[in-house]
């Protein structure tokens, strides 16, 4: 396992992340069952994952007392970032937030706490402020946020520290490489990225997107003719599993399997500090851990993105994945 600093900070987290969406088991991902989310948190740090993502919204709350479960006696040694929801970013809301997030988790503090979504009701410089009072306190390390665009990084930056921003990005949707990366490296602020396999297509699970099941096939990738999207838009299914075949064939090549490459393609993109894969089970945690000592040539490298550089152009600088009415700006 590989370990890069959060940030201006001298917090050290795993290249690989655990994300802890998927073990909530809920519309998304299916049943799951609580045991194998144990036995998935347990093999994460056994390969030397110390890093954990989840929000107050997973499971409302059923995420975090599933680390809660597992974390408490060694809390030492993992870092734990959780998220605050856009409806309590108010100040008053935002300390009461934290703190039922603190009792889930078993801790007396945050490793990184996240804004979730921006909220453009609220000032920027009153949600720093109050992260900034709970950075005093001791209940947070620092402060990251998710989902920020350029504007609403820039404009929160004015007001406080953010020490990383958590965003989407994978082989299949690249908008951020038009101008928040750029913005992160400038400002030092770490990238964490999630969806990094967007939701199981780059593993090669799914041949075509009938295959991929009605509750996954929400992003802007499928049309929006499918039974869950909100995009309003038709969508690039026939250039998505294109590109997607294109890269089955380069790792076919290479002999390494489509998610490790994948994660370990994103580990050596510029600002990117560590990616945040999904782990469901014991199975899941030891396969994704391995990216982070999959080392790729710069022939490799090159290859995978000109497999997706159609697509790169045709969705642009988006940054939603499920919305055209950009959410983040």
């Amino acid at each position: 396992m590989q370990y890069r600093e959060i940030g201006r900070t001298n917090i050290k987290v795993s290249t690989v992340a655990m994300g802890c969406w998927g073990i909530v088991g809920d519309f998304n991902w299916g049943p799951q069952d609580e045991s194998d989310a144990l036995n998935a948190i347990e093999t994460a740090l056994d390969t030397g994952i110390n890093f954990f993502d989840t929000a107050e919204s997973y499971g409302n709350g059923y995420s975090e007392e599933l680390l809660g479960k597992t974390l408490s006696k060694r809390r030492k040694n993992v870092v734990i970032a959780s998220k605050v929801a856009p409806s309590n970013l108010e100040p008053q809301k935002l300390v009461q937030a934290c703190e039922n997030s603190l009792e889930r988790l078993k801790t007396d503090y945050i490793d990184i706490y996240q804004i979730h979504w921006p909220n453009v009701d609220i000032p920027f410089e009153d949600t720093l402020n109050t992260l900034e009072k709970l950075k005093k306190e001791g209940k947070i390390r620092v402060a990251g946020c998710s989902n920020f665009g350029p504007k609403d990084l820039s404009d929160a930056l004015e007001y406080g520290r953010l020490e990383s921003n958590q965003v989407a990005y994978n082989l299949l949707w690249r908008g951020i490489e038009f101008e928040v990366q750029n913005l992160c490296r400038e400002k030092d602020v770490s990238l964490l990225l999630y969806s990094p396999l967007l939701q199981g297509l780059l593993t090669g699970k799914f041949d075509k997107a009938d295959d991929v099941p009605a509750e996954r096939a929400r992003t802007r990738h499928f049309s929006s003719k499918r039974e869950h999207t909100r995009h309003g838009e038709q969508g690039a299914e026939r250039l998505t599993f294109q590109s997607i075949d294109k890269i089955k064939q380069i790792c076919e090549d290479i002999g390494r399997p489509m998610a490790q490459v994948s994660l370990a393609y994103l580990l050596t993109q510029k600002g990117v500090t560590s990616v945040i894969a999904g782990m469901r089970n014991a199975g899941q945690a030891e396969k994704n851990a391995q990216a982070a000592d999959c080392r790729l040539t710069q022939s490799i490298l090159d290859q995978l993105s000109d497999a997706t550089d159609e697509l790169k152009a045709y969705f642009g600088d988006a940054l939603d994945m499920w919305e055209s009415e950009e959410r983040i700006q």
